[in-house]
């Protein structure tokens, strides 16, 4: 899963009105297979996960669902994550084309659910054994006092570390940021490698360093903008020194693949990552042997050590016309069986407590190590406008990387943009 942000502003009443209208993606009526009491017409699921790698697991998973209801065909479609949040809002405005099930990322369920282009699923087929999930995965599904999505899978970050090149530097994995300075130092000194590369381009990898720091991006609760304030202004610093003091190399263009790319070929020693991109680091010659990959928390800043929650949910348009199949669909994807077979198959963390104590997910190296990581991960705010918030940071993010601005101004820069976007937050 790649994570990039995207997002545009839609009128909601526009979308409450758009929510009883139905897609033109050849989706057959739901109301037919209720009198027959079998299932039948096409569920459209837009995917959003990693293409060549995740990407195969889910579109071969999503089509054995019609192992067990064969008049149904799942028409799978991979949409880039990058692109898939706006994708979806200008097709549910326009009442074309959205598909019947999307893969949501947490922040953008409230987002969706707040313009009326989710249906509701408090007392639908598609939330059962509700209990089951885990709480802090349910919580991003909720908006308004309803449930508009399943959580699918969870996640946080990790550092990824080269056990071999840390064993030849002889530096012990950084649990702080002076740690990792002071290690990246030995590995160039010792072995000529760079300690880490910093993906410069997406602001989801500069929440670690922003709670590390004691800081958010917001405070719901208080309708306050947070982002701007002291801690803010640090853990721009702090990230902005890794680079400078070259303990880390970064890129604000084309991140994912050169940082994957460092990683894999042996060229830097460190990365931080989440469970999403394990089975692509296999991928590497330099995990051929898979137990020279280490993971463990990411470094501490000066008020500890903080990784943000994230995650994805299905959730269903509104307009879809074969609701049965889609809540039939969105219960099969979310089941114990089909997590299970997910976290086997993908290292992805499950959502629901009961698929932790099945074999091949209690065996899992990967998840064993993510899971206390998601326990104490920080929940980001599930407000409409959450997805919203990381395109300013974004932007400012990358400016302080590669000297543009300073940390204060970038600080500066996100909090104004943010309450322009935050009416009457302070």
């Amino acid at each position: 899963m790649r994570r990039g942000i995207a997002a545009t502003a839609l009128v909601a009443a526009l979308g409450v009105t758009l929510a009883a209208c139905g897609s033109d993606d050849g989706s057959a009526n739901g109301g037919g297979s209720k009198g027959s009491g079998e299932l039948s017409g096409t569920v459209t699921w837009w995917d959003t996960s990693t293409v060549g790698s995740e990407d195969k697991v889910f579109k071969k998973i999503a089509e054995d669902f019609t192992k067990k209801h064969p008049k149904v065909t799942v028409k799978y479609v991979n949409v880039p994550f990058g692109e898939a949040q706006n994708k979806f809002k200008n097709a549910a405005q326009s009442g074309s084309g959205a598909p019947d099930v999307i893969r949501s990322e947490v922040a953008w369920t409230p987002d969706f659910a707040s313009l009326g282009y989710l249906q509701p699923l408090d007392g639908t087929p598609a939330l059962k054994e509700e209990g089951d999930f885990l709480k802090q995965a349910a919580a991003s599904t909720k908006f308004d006092g309803k449930t508009y999505a399943v959580p699918q899978v969870i996640d946080s970050m990790g550092i990824f570390y080269n056990k071999k090149i840390l064993k030849d530097a002889g530096v012990d994995v950084p649990k702080s940021i002076a740690e990792l300075k002071t290690a990246s130092a030995t590995i160039k000194q010792k072995t000529g490698k760079t300690g880490m590369y910093l993906r410069g381009d997406d602001p989801y990898w500069f929440l670690s360093f922003l709670y590390g720091e004691g800081g958010d991006l917001v405070d719901a609760e208080s309708k306050t903008v947070t982002v701007d304030d002291a801690h803010g202004v640090k853990a721009l610093a702090t990230v902005k020194d890794l680079v400078d003091s070259k303990a880390a190399i970064t890129d604000a263009t084309n991140g994912w693949d050169n940082m994957q790319a460092a990683f894999k070929d042996g060229k830097v020693a460190m990365i931080i990552n989440g469970p999403w991109a394990v089975t692509d680091t296999f991928a590497g010659k330099e995990f051929a042997d898979k137990a020279n990959l280490g993971i463990a928390p990411v470094p501490a800043g000066s008020a500890g050590q903080g990784a943000p929650q994230g995650g994805h949910n299905l959730a269903i348009y509104a307009g879809s016309k074969n609701m049965d199949a889609s809540y039939a669909f969105t219960e099969y994807m979310t089941s114990v069986e089909t997590q299970t077979q997910i976290a086997k198959e993908l290292s992805l963390l499950p959502t629901r407590e009961s698929v932790y104590v099945k074999p091949d997910v209690a065996s899992n190296q990967m998840i064993g190590f993510f899971k206390p990581v998601v326990d104490k991960a920080v929940e980001r705010p599930w407000i409409p406008e959450g997805g919203s918030l990381f395109e300013p940071v974004k932007v400012e993010y990358a400016k302080v990387l590669t000297g543009q601005t300073t940390p204060e101004a970038g600080a500066k820069a996100i909090g104004e943009s943010y309450r322009k976007l935050l009416k009457d937050w302070k």
